[in-house]
């Protein structure tokens, strides 16, 4: 008896075709309100990322709370690595779930539940104790903030037309960085060497609820049903995880292409630690934890909006744009702080923080957008996964190598990213041209 042949699973070209139809006959109204609480929820979580953060307020957290140094040097590299390292091997859970909303709002609550325990944490630990827990609470909070990561593009992509994109990322990323900033301003302003431990603890832990009301927010997104079109479950799919994310860069070119320049362009991600030590070593005292939430958060409410509106017209020529800009002023600090004077250096230090965190949110707004831009479907997903999971090993790599150059000076860490840096700008015409603006 011949058997009738069995259902083909939906091929990539086909899922492309889908997502292409869908939004060609998008309603503009239900567009409008899909951008609304996009902008709002990633928005929240960016609030979230800035006052919560592995580089300013938790290593004066747990230096406030006696921990040893050791942990202090385990935030940044467990943060970024931790988000981006187990993106591929979650890639088929995520690709198994009808609605990839429901992915990120899993993900928003994680990171609610483990900010919430890190200010708790700093509310009843010390020393040691301190120290471990707020290591594991943030590497926890890393592994659900991958889960946003990749489902956030997924959704992004099938809700919001291309050429809107990077506006959106765009003012999301500014409404964290405006509440960064006045965050900044007031912990600069209204606390002094006085006040006493537990009023930042519970800074953190109410923004740490920014994440569970974005939940909220994003659960009112209305994306397409695509039920019929989630994978079957391949029982060995989870084992071919890795395979299949060096597979993804050993075949296809232009994914190969968009992670070595996103790897040549971390000149911006792993430079600001060593600004401010080159700036200690030059005289200046810049270690007020306001001076840095101002900054970040000034540079992400600056440059998020504008970086996003120039990434919809090319998201490509943004991200070499803030690769430049960083690179350049890397070589001026160095310089400043070799020949200039310190009544120059007070100056000169400040703003040359600022300036490479706005170089950083250019980066991360273009790139973003152009993994968004580049591909349709679950390719988008895989994209997405596998470039994070592949960065984070290159993170480790570069930030171990930096390191290492760092014990022959300060100043030969930071050349060494900006020579990074300008080389990813070169590579960075190398990548296709996806931005397409609206017209």
């Amino acid at each position: 008896m011949i058997q009738p042949p069995a259902p083909a699973l939906p091929t990539m070209t086909a899922m492309n075709t889908d997502e292409s139809t869908h939004r060609d006959r998008r309603d503009p109204a239900l567009e409008e309100h899909n951008a609304s609480r996009f902008i709002w929820s990633n928005g929240l979580q960016n609030i979230g990322d800035q006052i919560i953060a592995a580089k300013t307020v938790l290593p004066w957290l747990l230096h406030a709370g006696g921990a040893p140094g050791f942990f202090i040097a385990l935030l940044v590299p467990i943060r970024e690595s931790g988000s981006m390292l187990p993106q591929a091997a979650i890639t088929p859970w995520v690709l198994w779930q009808a609605s990839r909303s429901r992915v990120w709002i899993i993900g928003s609550n994680g990171q609610f539940l483990s900010g919430l325990g890190i200010g708790i944490a700093a509310l009843f630990l010390e020393g040691w104790a301190l120290g471990i827990a707020v290591v594991v609470l943030l590497g926890i909070l890393a592994l659900f903030r991958s889960m946003c990561s990749i489902s956030s593009k997924d959704v992004q992509g099938k809700t919001i037309t291309k050429g809107r994109r990077g506006l959106i990322n765009g003012r999301a990323t500014a409404i964290g960085g405006g509440v960064g900033l006045a965050v900044g301003l007031a912990i600069t302003f209204l606390l002094d060497t006085d006040s006493p431990p537990w009023v930042l603890a519970a800074t953190v832990i109410a923004s740490s609820f920014s994440w569970l009301i974005a939940s909220f927010i994003f659960a009112g997104i209305r994306e397409p049903d695509t039920r019929e079109k989630a994978l079957p479950r391949d029982p060995e799919e989870k084992n071919r995880w890795w395979k299949d994310c060096v597979d993804l860069l050993v075949e296809d070119v232009n994914f190969r292409k968009f992670v070595i320049v996103r790897s040549l362009m971390l000149v911006t991600a792993l430079s600001t630690a060593f600004i401010v030590t080159l700036a200690a070593e030059a005289g200046q005292d810049i270690t007020a934890l306001g001076f840095f939430v101002i900054a970040s958060g000034l540079a992400s409410m600056v440059g998020g909006r504008i970086s996003g509106i120039w990434s919809d017209r090319s998201s490509r020529d943004v991200m070499a744009g803030g690769a430049l800009l960083g690179s350049l002023v890397l070589f001026a600090l160095v310089a400043s702080a070799q020949w200039s004077p310190s009544t120059v250096n007070v100056i000169a230090f400040p703003a040359g923080f600022f300036l490479v965190n706005l170089a950083h949110t250019a980066i991360r707004v273009a790139r973003k957008t152009y993994v968004v831009d580049m591909a349709e479907g679950d390719q988008r997903t895989r994209y997405v996964a596998a470039a994070n999971t592949l960065m984070g090993v290159i993170l480790l790599v570069v930030g171990a190598i930096s390191g290492a150059v760092a014990m022959l000076g300060t100043s030969w860490a930071l050349i060494f990213l900006a020579v990074i840096g300008l080389v990813g700008v070169v590579f960075s015409r190398t990548l296709e041209e996806v931005s397409a603006p609206q017209s």
